[in-house]
């Protein structure tokens, strides 16, 4: 008997984009308080996924810097695992476009594309409450990809209310380099007292921003560089804690615009999407229950 069972299925964990970020104070236990709208796009990794029948999980390939121990997908499945009793293991191969560090999701979504794929190869019968429950305590931004909505989000990103969000491309500029997550939110500059945004006011065009800009653009000047090129074209903006930026564009001129990014850049054009992929690669009678 072999230890695989099966082919190597996949599985797509598409990308996000934070139309703002706004930080609106501190819970008691030290975690930032955040509103900000979640815009999923057409455009991100892949995950590959192959039943084990041995109970372990293994990832196939190796990933930058990132230990299979510490791998949010290794860990995601192994979460999985032991939540549901599971006695079946899986390997994981990832298929990254995502850059690292840029504030796009990427392991974030390896890690909900894991959870949601796993939870029907496995048939661990968890609905999409308790996967999201899951994801959460892999990352704050993971219950958004499990939901696979884009979502006006408030807490610490786990507080969901899906959007239907108008139809837009969008140039994405990722400056290359990488930023650390934790190390800004430490930073003692940030602005931390935004004022409490509703979803009717940013409906209604209420001038948002993304708190962590200023002190990413000071810290890192090929984000600053980013920013002013692409701030010819409209209001750039900061995905997430960076690196990457954005600007929304007409689709006629998106491409003409992305083939002008300065040397040491890498500039892409996608789409806005509400729903993911990822509920779509789900036969329709398995998909995460609500």
């Amino acid at each position: 008997m072999t230890e695989t069972s099966g082919e190597w299925t996949s599985w797509p964990a598409p990308a996000k984009l934070n139309l703002f970020l706004h930080v609106t104070g501190r819970r008691a236990d030290g975690y930032h308080l955040l509103q900000t709208v979640f815009q999923l796009l057409n455009w991100g990794d892949t995950i590959h996924l192959r039943i084990r029948r041995d109970g372990q999980v293994r990832r196939e390939g190796t990933l930058k810097g990132v230990a299979e121990q510490d791998d949010l997908t290794v860990r995601a499945a192994r979460l999985l695992q032991k939540s549901s009793s599971c006695p079946l293991g899986a390997d994981v191969r990832v298929e990254k476009r995502i850059p690292m560090g840029g504030g796009l999701g990427g392991g974030s979504s390896d890690a909900a594309s894991t959870l949601v794929a796993l939870n029907h190869l496995w048939n661990a019968g968890l609905d999409r409450a308790g996967l999201s429950e899951l994801g959460a305590r892999l990352g704050a931004d993971v219950p958004v990809f499990v939901q696979g909505r884009s979502a006006f989000a408030e807490g610490v990103g786990e507080q969901l209310t899906p959007l239907d969000l108008p139809d837009r491309h969008f140039v994405v500029v990722d400056p290359g380099v990488e930023v650390p997550t934790a190390r800004l939110f430490q930073a003692p500059e940030l602005t931390r007292d935004s004022a409490p945004l509703t979803i009717a006011g940013f409906v209604s065009g209420v001038s948002t921003h993304n708190a962590f800009e200023p002190v990413v653009r000071a810290r890192y000047p090929e984000v600053a560089k980013a920013l002013d090129w692409l701030g010819q074209w409209g209001n750039s903006r900061l995905s997430g804690t960076g690196s990457a930026v954005f600007v929304a564009v007409d689709a006629e001129r998106a491409q003409a615009i992305a083939d002008q990014c300065p040397p040491g850049m890498r500039a892409r054009v996608v789409r806005g999407i509400n729903r993911s992929p990822l509920l779509a690669a789900l036969p329709a009678d398995v998909g995460p229950a609500s």
